[in-house]
């Protein structure tokens, strides 16, 4: 019997065995899962906050940062379901890993069918737990909390306009996709019973990296697209001169 997914779930698999990580994205993507994979804890972790994988399935043994830690840095910033991957077997370990905050935990050797049906087992049983995640955006030390409409940056809240808070929220939802000022004009004034000409945005988006940019002349977050209009970062601060 087939073990079916959501095509829309994404599963981050951080494994530093290249066979192993293989399998276990062949598996998933068979059964319709979007796998990504990481070969080290750091990678795994800027793959999480890039694509905020629906599950994790994370081997403790890693280069870099060991699973202990890259968990524990995954519960810092979200409910994000972890199967924990290990050839560690002994009671202390699966004690360990589930006290600070694994779903699962599966012993190596596996069989790859059984990790997908207990990934679809997780995934059934903590629906909630997916859902909230996704009211809730990150990127580097930003957290929009769109549920509640606040903004932190580095754990301190920042108080936008609503035509402020609107543009955010549009262009963090879909980070690296550039919106033209006409898309996001019509974003502020959506009843289009409003005269305004497009030029409007840049001064929105000139006072909101006033508060969110620590150097807004070169802004990490809201790119501009010459000519076009802006985009949300996709990846790392950028250098001088990109913006």
């Amino acid at each position: 019997m087939s073990i079916t997914a959501e095509p829309s779930k994404t599963v981050l698999v951080i494994e530093d065995d290249p066979n192993t990580m293989a399998l276990v994205a062949l598996y998933l993507e068979r059964e319709g899962f979007r796998p990504l994979t990481a070969g080290d804890g750091q990678k795994g972790l800027e793959l999480a906050e890039r694509h905020r994988p629906d599950l994790v399935i994370l081997d403790l043994m890693l280069p870099r940062m060991d699973g202990w830690e890259v968990c524990r840095r995954l519960r810092l910033h979200g409910e994000v379901p972890v199967i924990m991957l290990t050839a560690r077997g002994e009671e202390i370990d699966r004690v360990a890993g589930l006290t600070l905050g694994a779903d699962d935990y599966v012993v190596k050797p596996f069989s790859p069918r059984e990790l997908v049906a207990r990934v679809q087992a997780v995934l059934r049983r903590i629906p909630r737990a997916a859902a909230a995640r996704r009211k809730v955006l990150t990127h580097g030390d930003l957290w929009l909390d769109l549920e509640n409409r606040r903004l932190n940056i580095a754990g301190k809240p920042v108080e936008l306009t609503p035509h402020e808070y609107a543009l955010l929220e549009t262009l963090a939802a879909r980070p690296g996709r550039t919106f033209t000022r006409n898309e996001l004009l019509a974003r502020l004034y959506p009843d289009g019973g409003t005269v305004v000409i497009d030029r409007v945005v840049d001064v929105h988006i000139g006072k909101l990296r006033q508060k969110i940019e620590s150097r807004p002349a070169a802004p990490r977050y809201i790119i501009t697209v010459r000519g076009v209009g802006y985009r949300f970062a996709d990846s790392g601060p950028l250098a001088d001169g990109e913006a």
